[in-house]
């Protein structure tokens, strides 16, 4: 069923694999100044989506206590192994990133994904933290491609290689699986008007993936 709406969001997949924040990244072209601002973005979107996570295994408890461990897993991963790379980028890079603020786009897809999780039934919640897994290792498996096409005459700065490797990498890969067979369970048993709502939610949460790299392709910031 989450192939169904991998499908429909295919022309939203379609861009993202070539947005020029993506692509300028694998070429050695990107600002560095600008994958300093996706990351602190990046690392206050994961605060958001680690919370998520461990909503939504709170909410799986009573339904299905595998599922629910699992969650809570994948928040600790979250927190701790994706956000440790850019703790990480923040140390080499001598950046305090503790007082950052979530820029408008960084806001708009939290604060939908919050919504969606915290409010609606877990099947939707599902869907809606379900691009962020699956389009990342989309991507990071495409940008694997290209940088591999590129060969080794381009030169970049070794945190764009190394978020390349985790997202582009198999443990990753294993975790989103793991992730999209979890979602195929819950919607096995859903009905018409849930799946409609799951496909929904999915394919907004593939556009903001989109609009988030758009910020830091543009630096977006608060206009007042």
């Amino acid at each position: 069923m989450a192939q169904s709406f991998w499908d429909a969001a295919a022309s939203l997949i379609s861009a993202t694999e070539r947005h020029p924040f993506l692509v300028s990244m694998v070429d050695g072209t990107l600002s560095l100044e600008n994958f300093q601002y996706y990351a602190i973005q990046d690392a206050l979107y994961l605060t958001d989506f680690a919370a998520c996570l461990h909503l939504l295994g709170d909410k799986m408890a009573t339904v299905n206590e595998e599922a629910s461990q699992r969650l809570h897993r994948f928040a600790i991963c979250a927190e701790e192994d994706e956000k440790e790379l850019h703790r990480s980028f923040f140390k080499r890079w001598n950046i305090d990133a503790n007082d950052a603020k979530p820029m408008p786009n960084t806001l708009l897809y939290t604060s939908f994904m919050t919504s969606i999780v915290a409010t609606r039934p877990v099947a939707e919640g599902f869907a809606v933290l379900l691009p962020c897994f699956w389009v990342y290792m989309h991507v990071g498996k495409c940008m694997l491609a290209l940088r591999n096409k590129l060969g080794g005459s381009v030169h970049r700065p070794p945190q764009y290689d190394a978020w390349i490797d985790m997202y582009g990498g198999d443990e990753f890969e294993r975790d989103v699986n793991e992730f999209i067979a979890l979602v195929d369970g819950v919607a096995e048993g859903a009905g018409s008007e849930t799946l409609k709502r799951m496909e929904e939610h999915f394919m907004m949460s593939c556009r903001l993936e989109y609009l988030f790299w758009d910020q830091a392709q543009c630096l977006m910031q608060w206009s007042i």
